[in-house]
């Protein structure tokens, strides 16, 4: 065998065997954000408040949405935990502008797991597919599970998730959490960016701001948009995250508590959206935003949580006291 052939097959078998091998969830480098470390999720926009991890009495378990996106190489379909290129992509965009919203709320864990690439979504490979997404959720299913065991002590937790992370997460929740003593302590779960079937889960979708033991879920258009493919699925959670409501009306903009877009350093910019439930999907009128009408977007998947960046703090802030208040 030529010397680079042989360099190459050992390469690719060294890859194969660290994509598969399990996940040491004790080691802090295998975590994007966990409240002893100092990370991204620590980051407060604007700068007006200080991160209140360290005082909280409850926990926010993250799973993060798809950086893996560029184009796979030797038919590597899962992230390797150690991609620096990854990880870069990871912390700068969702952990600064998704799971640092949850700073003020609780102590926030978000493992690194070896996302399946973005190609797993729309392959015709059905088997390359599952065995992604199999890996990827094994990951997360694993440092829940740790999580539970050396971080928790049975503290109350908030189960957060965008896209790719939904996918897991709601696994995650009928598999680990309906149905177990876990439950009682899970405050709410906000299941963002993917569809979440009505009967998938037991535990009941949030019909008002201040419910707990219960699940919110949206996905965001811009008014007057639906994919074709929406309008083939059955019904799902949908949940208004200016509102807290299921009703299909405009929500006032001046009710929209703040927006962190592309500058973080800003801060929250309140005012500027406002949404509604319509049928399968959350409609959203045009972001009030400067260079509004150069806007072509219809799908504001990527905005799901930084476009109700505020709202969904202060909701989850009243989700808790409700929750503590009571138990």
């Amino acid at each position: 065998m030529r010397p680079l052939l042989l360099f190459s097959f050992y390469t690719l078998a060294i890859l194969c065997a660290k994509a598969q091998s399990a996940v040491d969830y004790s080691q802090t480098s295998n975590w994007a954000a966990l409240p002893t470390m100092e990370d991204n999720a620590d980051l407060v926009p604007g700068g007006k408040e200080t991160d209140k991890q360290g005082g909280s009495e409850v926990d926010v378990f993250f799973v993060y949405p798809t950086s893996y996106t560029r184009k796979m190489e030797n038919g590597q379909w899962n992230a390797l935990l150690d991609d620096a290129a990854v990880n870069r992509e990871t912390d700068e965009k969702s952990i600064r502008y998704q799971a640092s919203l949850f700073n003020q709320v609780g102590k926030i864990y978000a493992p690194r797991y070896r996302q399946a690439n973005i190609a797993a979504y729309f392959t015709g490979d059905e088997a390359a597919s599952k065995k992604a997404f199999d890996l990827a959720y094994k990951d997360i299913s694993d440092a829940f599970d740790y999580y539970i065991r050396h971080y928790n002590q049975a503290r109350p937790f908030i189960i957060a998730s965008h896209s790719q992370g939904s996918t897991h997460a709601m696994k995650l929740i009928r598999d680990k959490v309906q149905g177990t003593p876990l439950e009682k302590r899970m405050i709410v779960a906000y299941l963002a960016g993917m569809p979440v079937p009505k009967d998938y889960l037991r535990i009941p979708p949030c019909s008002d701001a201040g419910q707990y033991n219960c699940i919110c879920s949206w996905r965001t258009f811009l008014d007057g948009y639906i994919p074709e493919y929406i309008g083939k699925e059955e019904p799902v959670i949908v949940t208004n995250p200016i509102t807290w409501s299921e009703k299909g009306t405009y929500s006032e903009k001046k009710d929209h508590k703040g927006a962190v877009l592309f500058n973080f350093d800003q801060g929250p910019v309140s005012g500027i959206v406002s949404a509604k439930v319509q049928g399968n999907v959350l409609w959203i009128k045009k972001p009030d935003i400067r260079g509004k009408m150069f806007l072509r977007r219809k799908n504001y998947h990527v905005g799901d949580f930084n476009l109700f960046y505020k709202d969904i703090q202060e909701n989850a802030l009243l989700r808790k006291n409700n929750f503590l208040h009571k138990n």
